[in-house]
Order: C-alpha cells, then sequence, then structure tokens
C-alpha cells in the first residue's frame, strides 16, 4: 500500500527529472470565486500533465533486469504520454493501449515519444483484458495508471510540493480541489498533505455523470459510473475509483464535486485569459468548482490542480467561444 515514506521516497527518484510547478494566482480570479484562488498548473508538468510523476516513480522503482524488458499501459491519453516519455528516457520500450476514439494529439503524442500504441473498442473491448494479455505475451511490466501503489506515490509529490508553497504563502488551511478519475492524484495528495499539512484538505472533482468518487464518497462504497465515454473530460473518465485509492480518499477527503462540461470549458477560458495556461477539460474541472461552487467551499483561500494541458484544438476553440 502507498504511504508518505513511498511517497518521499518516489520524490528523491524524481528529483532533477520532474518540473516543480509553481503556484498561479490571478485578482480577476479571485473576485469570482470570492476568495483566494492558488493554481498549481500540472499543465506545465512533463508531456503536459502530472502523470509523468507517477509514470517517472513506477518504472524507476523496478529493478534493472524487470525495466529492461520494458512496460506496458492503457490511458486515453495523458498516462499514455507519462509513460511513453519515461520509458524513453530510461531506454526502454513501452506498448501503450489507447481507445480509439482517444484525443488524435494524445494518440499522435504518445507514439511521437517513441511508444508502440495499440487501439481498441472503448464500448465492446476491454483494456484491462488487452493490457494483462500482452504484458503475459510479452513479458512486459504493466503500469496502471492509477490502482498502484508506486504511480499513487508518484502522484502524492504533488501534494509535498502544494504543502511547502502553501506555507511559503501562509496558508494554513484550505481545500485542495483535484481533477480525479481513478484517483491516483487524489489519495496520493493526500496522503502527503496527511503527513505534511493536516489542515489542509483534498477534494475530488469529476465530470457530472462520471461522478463516480463523489457518490462513493456519499454511500461509503465503490459506485459505477453507467457509461465509458460521452464527456468532453476524457481524461478523468473512468468506469469507478481504485481498490487502493478509495479507501484513501474516504479515510482523507473532503465531499466531491461534480461539473459540467460548460463550467469546464468556462474555466478553460479563463484559465487562458486570466493566468495563461492551457488546459484540457478533465484538467479545469477542478478550477471551476473553485470559481463556479465558491458557497461549497470554506475558508478565505482555496488550492487547485491544474492537471492537465492536453486539449484538441476543437475543444479549446469551444473554449475560447465563451470569451465573446
Amino acid at each position: 500500500m502507498s504511504s508518505i515514506e513511498m511517497i518521499e521516497a518516489a520524490a528523491e527518484r524524481l528529483s532533477g527529472h520532474v518540473r516543480r510547478t509553481p503556484i498561479l494566482t490571478s485578482p480577476f480570479l479571485d473576485e469570482i470565486a470570492g476568495r483566494r484562488v492558488l493554481v498549481k498548473p500540472e499543465c506545465l508538468q512533463h508531456t503536459g500533465s502530472f502523470k509523468f510523476r507517477g509514470a517517472w516513480s513506477a518504472i524507476s522503482a523496478l529493478d534493472d533486469h524487470t525495466r529492461g524488458r520494458g512496460v506496458i499501459a492503457y490511458s486515453s491519453g495523458n498516462h499514455a504520454q507519462g509513460v511513453a516519455l519515461a520509458a524513453s528516457r530510461h531506454g526502454i520500450g513501452a506498448v501503450i493501449v489507447m481507445p480509439s476514439d482517444a484525443p488524435q494529439l494524445k494518440i499522435a503524442n504518445t507514439r511521437a515519444l517513441g511508444a508502440e500504441v495499440v487501439l481498441y473498442d472503448r464500448q465492446n473491448e476491454s483494456r484491462e483484458a488487452i493490457g494483462e494479455a500482452i504484458a503475459q505475451e510479452r513479458g512486459l511490466t504493466l503500469i496502471r495508471p492509477y490502482d498502484e501503489p508506486q504511480v499513487i506515490a508518484g502522484q502524492g509529490t504533488t501534494g509535498l510540493e502544494i504543502a511547502e508553497q502553501a506555507h511559503a504563502l501562509d496558508v494554513t488551511k484550505a481545500d485542495v480541489l483535484v481533477c480525479c478519475g481513478g484517483g491516483g492524484l487524489t489519495s496520493g495528495i493526500a496522503l502527503a498533505l496527511e503527513s505534511r499539512a493536516p489542515s489542509l484538505r483534498a477534494r475530488p472533482c469529476e465530470p457530472e455523470g462520471f461522478d463516480d468518487v463523489r457518490r462513493s464518497l456519499e454511500t461509503g462504497q465503490i459506485q459505477n459510473n453507467n457509461a465509458s465515454s460521452g464527456n468532453i473530460c476524457d481524461a478523468i473518465l473512468t468506469p469507478q475509483p481504485g481498490q487502493i485509492t478509495f479507501p484513501i480518499i474516504k479515510r482523507l477527503c473532503g465531499p466531491g464535486f461534480a461539473i459540467t462540461e460548460e463550467e469546464a470549458l468556462r474555466a478553460m477560458a479563463l484559465a487562458f485569459v486570466r493566468l495563461k495556461i492551457v488546459l484540457e477539460p478533465g484538467g479545469a474541472v477542478s478550477l471551476a468548482a473553485a470559481l463556479f461552487r465558491p458557497d461549497e467551499i470554506e475558508g478565505d483561500a482555496v488550492i487547485v490542480v491544474a492537471s492537465g494541458g492536453n486539449a484538441d484544438p476543437d475543444i479549446f476553440g469551444r473554449a475560447l467561444e465563451f470569451l465573446t
């Protein structure tokens, strides 16, 4: 199981390989939210999302012989790119199983980073089954996107940075809003905050209709989503919370948010204009919660983890229409 000790060890292995992302602010966003909004732009991380942290953590933790045989992962795009780059920089091969309806930019980027891409039908095929079969056939190590202790540990390094940055900014108590799919980033940040900044509370943010973590928190039991696709927040569409991640989230996190597509697009537009960053819809739901659900947040500051920026141009264009 993941722990603060694993996160600290991951931070040592990641040192010099990942970017320490800053905290961005805007008085315009503060005015909309009615409080200080502190944005941690993981969209500026290598490959455009926090996923590089977990990928590097997991691959760097393997012994030399196992790592040398190569790795495999399944992902709609951000984990794919993170694993592809981390594998390339370790000098090993990577196979990535991706849905055929994933954004073309993410598929192209994953191939450009040196990975072999295997496409599948999200509606009729199981990425888990395909990934397990190829891993067995070729002797590859499967790097799961979120329900994997070393991946969670890598994502948790984001929380270590948040704790230090919040302290430097004299933020002693705040909600930390996290874009959430299977819960790897959310659970990793929650574990880090429990140890380093217990007055900061992680809260998951999801797309409306795919808010399995929010509903699971309400019921205390893992809930499934009825659909597997059909929302612009492709980066955080997962069937259900992870078996490893959910117990951590249940123990440490506050209530979740369910964000509409329009709110995500509006948050993307505001992030571009006010912070000069590009977010994808799934990476903007946390900012949307901070800006458009102020009554559900306590305190005079809120911390937002803007988790990814791999937006397709057409989706980004839709977001910018809200500026006119």
